[in-house]
């Protein structure tokens, strides 16, 4: 028997982890992997106390932050249901159940797909959702990076010093996200921008050679070695099946982390609260284990 069971080891998990273990909460950590979207990221400026930071650096640094606690946490693992049953919480992964007392959600999101021809049949063969990771293997090549916020401007600007060319395909009038990050992509010598465009198709052999663009009445095809779909993100959600969402599928919370459920809190970025970002998540994630240790006080089980 747990006081908290944490879904996801992402900023707002490890930090709710780390909150609860100070609190000598009796906790599991549940997760598919460590760091979370933090690793995925390229250079990060604006995380307090770091002036400049790179995602995999400062994912390491909440995972060491973390184990120097006596925290159980159990690696690899997804989580396929969190459900109250009586006034305990059941958390489903891998097969087996875990009974807790609390739980916390803080299961992030995952990439959004483009559903369009060719994207399944050439994923990791060439077309890929993490700069961060596979940039490195593209180096030298003709590349496409499909979005328009910061996550693509981000995978952009992470390409612009490997690739040869790089291409950014964005279905909006304009490119959105961070005025310093738009004007770093815009700047780029081998940087070729389409406003108003989508991709139709990807195409290629065994790997990747090219994208097929529809924009401004206009269809070409663009001779790519690499794709980067960088369009958004969807909660990992599905397993929350009794808590109340928005019809983005987030959890929705109020200001102490509480969902629909009593005694299930949720954080980061699978939740409804605004600015999806890293230090906002790690935030959240500290008021969801307060919230849930104050729960505790306050109940008898």
């Amino acid at each position: 028997m747990y006081d908290v069971v944490i879904v996801g080891a992402g900023p707002a998990g490890i930090t709710a982890a780390v909150y609860a273990a100070r609190k000598r909460m009796n906790l599991l950590v549940i997760s598919k992997d460590i760091g979370g979207q933090a690793a995925w990221s390229g250079d990060i400026e604006n995380y307090t106390g770091y002036q400049f930071v790179t995602g995999p650096e400062l994912a390491a640094k909440f995972e060491d932050h973390m184990r120097r606690y006596d925290i159980e946490v159990k690696e690899g693992c997804e989580v396929t249901e969190v459900a109250k049953t009586g006034n305990l919480v059941s958390v489903t992964a891998a097969g087996a159940a875990y009974e807790s007392r609390t739980a916390i959600i803080a299961s992030g999101k995952r990439s959004r797909e483009l559903n369009v021809p060719g994207e399944r049949e050439f994923k990791n063969k060439g077309l890929t959702y993490c700069a961060t990771c596979d940039g490195p293997l593209f180096a030298g090549k003709d590349v496409a990076v499909i979005g328009g916020g910061n996550s693509a401007l981000d995978a952009a600007l992470q390409l612009v010093k490997i690739a040869k060319r790089v291409y950014v395909v964005n279905n909006t009038p304009a490119l959105g996200g961070d005025a310093v990050m738009r004007e770093k992509v815009q700047s780029g010598a081998n940087v070729t921008i389409f406003n108003d465009t989508t991709v139709t198709a990807v195409s290629g052999n065994t790997m990747v050679t090219a994208i097929a663009i529809q924009g401004k009445g206009k269809a070409q095809t663009l001779p790519v070695q690499g794709v980067f779909v960088e369009i958004g993100l969807t909660p990992n959600s599905g397993f929350a099946k009794g808590a109340e969402k928005n019809q983005l599928g987030e959890i929705k919370v109020n200001s102490h982390n509480e969902t629909s459920i009593p005694g299930i809190f949720a954080a980061g970025d699978v939740t409804d609260v605004p600015e999806k970002q890293i230090i906002i998540a790690a935030g959240e994630g500290s008021k969801a284990a307060l919230s849930a240790f104050r729960y505790l006080a306050r109940h008898t089980f």
